[in-house]
């Protein structure tokens, strides 16, 4: 009988799913974070394993290898890193090298998303990213260069934003805006002179600062015209790279399913809505979709296909 892993792994968790010939769920484990540029290489392992092992013992499943497995991992961008992921799975006996499968997070977020239909997927999270598969197989992301250089429209990028807009109304170089209040009770300080505190003393972490991003929505639902051309500024950025997405894998004249994925869509219309329409506003014809299915699924999706390729 057929059975195959897929693997989700980040920077908090690793998941895994065991799923039979025809996609049912057979068992699934969680393990410690497998992102590599993190952990290290060998703790990545160690926390790989712990998620499979528990998946195969609830799938009551001994210790033969998989007919395929599928890695998607955080962090996995060069040739390099999916060699080493490979390693992993190798090293942990989990299938032969030619059966094992590596890609971003996004690719197994658009599988799981859409199911396997080809599409796009918006991840606005803590970060953000665009990835998109066409009807050909072919792949292509947009964004997703982290937060130093990237990362826009996402819920850091609208907390850093929210930040600059406080302080600078607070010199004067912007209008009156209630975000300038609004920061000071989120950062728990009395007067804008003590912000460098938290930002440098205290040093706060990017997913610390991706939790101001629901002040610019609520204000921006509010009439704030500051927080409002945050928002229309952050969704313009979002649909700038789907749009780049799409006429990079010639979608751009198709009814373009996206898969919505991240905290931030989680507000409802508050963002949804402004994202559809800047999205709309450069591509003709799109469906916006929530995800049929989680990335570890998806990761399972993946699997499932690349034993149609093997056998082919």
């Amino acid at each position: 009988m057929t059975r195959v892993l897929g693997i989700d792994g980040g920077g908090t968790s690793t998941r895994a799913v065991i799923l039979d010939g025809k996609g049912n769920l057979l068992g699934s484990g969680q393990g410690g974070p497998s992102n590599y540029n993190s952990v290290g290489l060998a703790q990545s392992q160690v926390n790989v394993g712990e998620a499979v092992d528990a998946a195969r013992r609830e799938a009551g499943m001994d210790q033969r290898p998989f007919d395929a497995v599928f890695f998607g991992m955080a962090g996995v961008v060069s040739p390099l890193d999916h060699a080493r992921i490979r390693s992993i799975g190798v090293n942990l006996g989990l299938a032969a090298v030619e059966r094992i499968g590596v890609d971003h997070d996004c690719r197994i977020a658009l599988a799981g998303g859409l199911n396997g239909r080809p599409g796009i997927v918006q991840i606005a999270g803590t970060g953000s990213s665009t990835f998109g598969v066409n009807a050909r197989g072919e792949g292509w992301r947009s964004g997703g260069w982290g937060h130093l250089i990237a990362d826009e429209g996402s819920g850091y990028w609208f907390g850093i934003q929210a930040m600059r807009a406080a302080v600078r109304a607070f010199d004067g170089r912007l209008p009156a805006t209630v975000l300038e209040a609004r920061v000071l009770d989120f950062l728990q300080i009395k007067e804008m002179n003590d912000i460098f505190q938290p930002l440098y003393v205290d040093t706060m972490e990017k997913h610390e600062i991706a939790r101001l991003a629901p002040l610019v929505l609520d204000a921006a639902a509010e009439g704030d015209a500051v927080a409002q051309q945050l928002l229309a500024q952050g969704v313009d950025l979002l649909a700038d790279c789907v749009a780049a997405v799409a006429r990079r894998l010639r979608m751009d004249g198709d009814t373009v399913e996206i898969a919505l994925v991240g905290g931030l869509f989680q507000a409802g219309d508050l963002f949804v809505k402004p994202f559809a329409d800047a999205v709309a506003r450069q591509l003709p014809s799109i469906r916006l979709v929530w995800p049929e299915r989680s990335p570890t699924l998806g990761a399972g999706i993946l699997a499932l296909e690349m034993i149609k390729k093997l056998d082919d």
